[in-house]
């Protein structure tokens, strides 16, 4: 049986992580953390440092069976001070609510991970698997090898301890508009690059996407746009960052597809050449899987309102389902998902406690 006292306490453990900054780097001293507790918790622990300050870790536990995998991210998007009113890597329960960035995205599921694995029976078939870089595209993810074979994968990404069946898929593109340089005072020698890839962000905005009767609708959301060098002149080049994502009948063929119609009417004339940043598939497991079945009455999901959701970012299980072998996919942990990347970012200590303690019953 599992020792509920045992381990260390997962909003101290937490709050522990918050306090490292690894946003976009630095998550050796995350793993580092984790590896010690887990190392003396009797797991086989191999952090693997692909990067300079950036690390993977995998421990296991358990070999009589082949072993359930739990998985979360040590990185963080960016924090700036000056927009918040408390300090970003503060780590410290205020009103009952945990304080930084990343205790809902998602340091919090990693900790209940981390507890709950300690807390299981020794002889539980286990397998962690915290991951750098997954803020960017499932970076760290995709260095991963050797990975044992799993019948179920538990991402503790934020869902308010609901337990969801899935995620969209991600498809990020680079336009980039060429257009001809001349003086501001005379536009009409010049093609301005900015406009033209102007109208076609505000085109693409705008759209109406195709939804999904299981994933919601698609989406996509113009991110980032780079033009110009100062106002008297007519920039010729221009870049826009677009964020797709992607649902079950959308995948990343006809997304780029579309985008490209749109370009075309938005702005006639030379089109935008499209790079492809990041292309990651959508992740469904069906409900009446006995492996997420099972699963899904373990974490405490039955009753009304307990059907198949999915969630509307991305996960690691994108990259990481493929290695195991295609297991059932569950994604459940604490946190309310509409907190996740904001100013002030907080996250409930009841909820970490909570997930920590269905996390140890599953």
């Amino acid at each position: 049986m599992s020792d509920s006292s045992s381990g260390p306490d997962p909003v101290d453990l937490a709050g522990r992580l918050v306090a490292l900054d690894t946003c976009g780097g630095g998550e050796r001293a995350a793993a580092d953390l984790l590896a010690n507790l887990l190392d003396d918790g009797g797991f086989a622990v191999d952090v693997r440092e692909e990067q300079p300050g950036r690390a993977n870790l995998v421990a296991r536990r358990g070999s009589s069976a082949p072993p359930t995998t739990l998985t979360g991210h040590l990185d963080t998007v960016p924090a700036d001070p000056a927009g918040w009113s408390f300090d970003p890597h503060a780590g410290d329960v205020v009103d009952g609510r945990l304080r930084g960035r990343g205790t809902t995205d998602m340091k919090a599921g990693v900790a209940a991970i981390t507890a709950a694995a300690l807390r299981s029976a020794p002889a539980t078939p286990l397998q962690l698997v915290f991951t750098f870089g997954e803020e960017t595209g499932c970076d760290g993810a995709r260095t991963l090898t050797g990975l044992e074979p799993s019948p179920l994968l538990v991402v503790a990404e934020p869902t308010s301890n609901r337990v969801l069946h899935g995620h969209k898929g991600v498809l990020w593109l680079r336009l980039v508009q060429d257009g001809v340089s001349a003086h501001g005072s005379r536009p009409d020698l010049g093609r301005n690059a900015l406009v033209a890839l102007g109208r076609v962000a505000a085109a693409l905005h705008d759209h109406t996407w195709p939804t999904s009767s299981t994933h919601g609708p698609a989406t996509c959301n113009p991110g980032v746009f780079r033009a110009g060098t100062q106002p008297n002149l007519v920039p010729d080049h221009a870049e826009l960052e677009l964020d797709l994502r992607l649902v079950p009948g959308v995948d990343a063929a006809a997304a780029r597809e579309q985008v490209e119609t749109i370009a075309r009417a938005a702005a006639p004339g030379p089109q935008p050449r499209v790079e492809v940043l990041v292309d990651l598939p959508s992740v469904a497991t069906d409900p009446a899987d006995p492996r997420a079945t099972a699963a899904a009455r373990a974490l405490g999901h039955t009753g009304p309102g307990a059907g198949a959701a999915y969630a509307s970012y991305f996960t690691d299980a994108s990259v990481l389902a493929g290695l195991l072998g295609d297991p059932a996919v569950l994604v459940y942990g604490p946190g309310d998902p509409e907190l996740a990347h904001v100013t002030d970012e907080t996250c409930s200590a009841s909820n970490i406690v909570e997930c920590t303690e269905a996390l140890t019953h599953l």
